[in-house]
């Protein structure tokens, strides 16, 4: 079985917000049997590094002086080495893979069907419950054997967390046209608190670097994790492990 972690970067902008901007979700897949090794690496990093509390993006800030900061007083050059050391234990995991979605939200409200930050929120999910799909079919064709996943999303809050479930619940459940798209899917969306999750800490920091690459064009951190992206035959991250919504009309630069 496999796990798709999964967190987001940024906040969905409204509908009447002025300007282009850039929401992203991001996805981890970890397999069972590497999840155990991962959260062992993470933990022992911490220790050796005195980092005590959650992995956050946004504590990597230059001017993040956050009380709940496990790296005050820390320098940047140790902040990068330490996130240098953490994307270590993403990348060193071969069998991991990252499945995104960036979202524009100007080009997005302009298709006419997207009304709200809700719906902008749950059609940048939807591209990467498809990818997790068809991640878990070739896993499937190539080993001869069904293989399984399952979702695990960060806890937002109850009124949030009841409507993506719901959301999440009919695209998989209730329409007949999907069912079979989503045959190698366990049980429902799960949620977890980012501070009780190896996994969602981890994908929370691959999401911000997809989102500083994406909304700033600072890709130093996207080019760390590249080898981890879910890709095609020939290398290509865009479509594959990395979507756009919408896809037509896109005006940003395209990750690749």
């Amino acid at each position: 079985m496999h796990l798709l972690f999964v967190d987001e970067s940024g906040t969905p902008p409204k509908p009447d917000h002025d300007g282009q901007a850039y929401f992203v979700i991001a996805g981890l897949v970890i397999p069972e049997d590497r999840w155990i090794g991962m959260r062992e690496k993470l933990i022992g990093l911490k220790r050796a590094s005195g980092y005590r509390g959650e992995v956050k993006w946004r504590f990597f800030a230059p001017n993040n002086k956050d009380l709940d900061n496990p790296m005050l007083g820390w320098d940047q050059q140790q902040k990068n080495e330490f996130r240098d050391r953490v994307f270590s234990i993403i990348t060193g995991t071969k069998s991991c893979n990252i499945i995104a979605c960036a979202s524009e939200s100007r080009t997005a409200y302009a298709l006419g069907n997207v009304n709200s930050q809700e719906d902008l929120y749950f059609r940048t999910y939807k591209p990467i419950t498809e990818r997790f799909q068809y991640f878990l079919q070739d896993i499937t064709r190539a080993s001869g054997r069904d293989t399984l996943g399952l979702i695990v999303a960060d806890h937002r809050g109850k009124g949030d967390d009841d409507s993506m479930r719901l959301r999440h619940e009919r695209l998989i459940r209730e329409s007949g046209k999907y069912t079979s798209q989503y045959s190698n899917f366990i049980e429902s969306l799960f949620f977890a608190p980012s501070h009780m999750s190896v996994g969602i800490q981890l994908v929370d920091m691959v999401a911000g670097a997809i989102w500083r690459a994406q909304a700033h064009n600072d890709r130093t951190w996207f080019e760390r994790l590249r080898p981890s992206f879910r890709s095609s035959a020939t290398g290509q991250i865009d479509g594959f492990g990395l979507a756009r919504f919408p896809k037509a009309g896109w005006q940003g630069v395209v990750l690749n």
